[in-house]
């Protein structure tokens, strides 16, 4: 039996209908057979291909394939004037635009010593938590569309629309938004725009009882989901894996909390982690869990910039724009922020012209790739499925 077969039987990370059979896979020695799972597959969640080796249902070995979409991100970026890679930025993780400006563009910021109004922070904070909130709408209701449940995902995903007449309203754009800029905004937010943010606060709220009801607590869906593929925690922190599959190994981390942006530290909120529903921590379940609570506290964040900003007076929130970045201090820096999916990183190097001399990108979504092949002996091919849409990927930030 092979190590990550023995590691997973002993981290008991395979339900124990599985570990029983497995323990008879030397005696048997059953044929084995490799099986492509993607490309083009629904639920490897992108141009993912999963090669597998099975033993009749069960997982031997599990080989991740990426390049497929290979975007070349880095490279664009080193072509580009500093406003114009936002754009490409947006594009990483398409689900959580907002969040993956923020984070380059603070960065660029703090590399060239510059500073924002409190209005502009709140402004960013409020954006970033409502493309939060979208973004794990589409990560909980495709995960309930993988297991199996056709109706939890159109429920959140006509949830989410409201959202998006938001976001369409501030940028124009309902997914992509080149809203965040370096230095400030594209534009305050327009007159009336926050009693709609208030409005849908009010009505999501509920929501979320409602996601429980209908699914968090199903019984296919906890079978589904509970004790499978249980990432401990001193293994996800050998990964870098980070944001809400840490925290459902019970890792209590947040970028956030632990080293502040935009105001972070002026908020009131919890880090939600995984708590073991089934007996052990770090089972797809958790990393599902974590999500829905922290879109609880997302909203109450959400709720704390409104209630500033309706306090705060208008200002000019384009006054910090450089007028011209043809020169720029020279220097290097590596800021992260806590996205969606986790730590998303720049590391940026300047030379002091009108583009970078060097730009490198840490996603969240290729160290969560990176553990699955630890994750995936010993599980069901089902499980498989399962196990995918728990680490809640995007190509857009794998294929770099």
């Amino acid at each position: 039996m092979s190590d990550s077969l023995e590691l997973n039987l002993s981290t008991g990370h395979a339900p124990d209908l599985v570990r029983s059979a497995l323990a008879d896979v030397e005696d048997i020695h059953g044929e084995r057979m490799s099986l492509q799972m993607g490309p083009q597959h629904p639920a490897t969640h992108g141009v993912l291909r999963l090669e597998l080796e099975t033993d009749g249902e069960m997982v031997v070995k599990a080989t991740p394939h990426i390049g497929y979409l290979h975007r070349c991100f880095e490279k664009i970026a080193e072509n580009m004037t500093w406003p114009q890679i936002i754009p490409y930025v947006d594009r990483l993780d398409y689900c959580a635009s907002m969040n993956n400006a923020l984070g380059f563009v603070l960065g660029c910021e703090k590399l060239f010593g510059i500073e924002v109004s409190e209005r502009v922070q709140t402004i960013r904070v409020l954006v970033a938590e409502m493309n939060r909130v979208a973004s794990h709408l589409v990560a909980v209701g495709t995960y309930g569309l993988d297991i199996g449940a056709w109706t939890p995902f159109l429920f959140l995903f006509q949830e989410r629309e409201h959202l998006l007449d938001l976001f369409d309203e501030l940028s124009g754009g309902r997914l992509l938004y080149n809203y965040i800029w370096i230095g400030g905004l594209a534009h305050d937010v327009p007159d009336g725009w926050l009693p709609k943010v208030r409005d849908f606060l009010k009505y999501m709220e509920p929501k979320i009882g409602e996601l429980n009801t209908l699914l968090s607590f199903n019984k296919i869906f906890t079978e589904r989901t509970g004790k499978v593929a249980v990432l401990p925690a001193d293994l996800a922190i050998q990964y870098g894996v980070t944001g809400p599959n840490l925290r459902g190994s019970g890792v209590k981390w947040d970028i956030r909390k632990a080293e502040p942006y935009s105001g972070y530290e002026t908020y009131d909120f919890e880090i939600p982690v995984g708590t073991g529903e089934f007996g052990i921590v770090g089972d797809c379940f958790d990393r599902y869990m974590v999500r829905v609570r922290e879109m609880e506290q997302s909203l109450l964040i959400m709720k704390q910039a409104v209630e500033r900003l309706e306090k705060l007076e208008r200002d000019d929130v384009q006054a910090a724009i450089p007028k011209s970045f043809s020169k720029v201090p020279v220097g290097e820096i590596y800021f992260r922020t806590e996205t969606p999916k986790g730590e998303l990183g720049f590391y940026i190097v300047s030379d002091g012209k009108g583009k970078p001399n060097r730009l490198k990108c840490r996603a969240p979504s290729f160290t969560a790739l990176s553990v699955l092949s630890r994750l995936a002996p010993g599980l069901l091919i089902a499980d498989i499925v399962a196990l995918v849409g728990s680490i809640d990927i995007v190509l857009g930030e794998v294929d770099r």
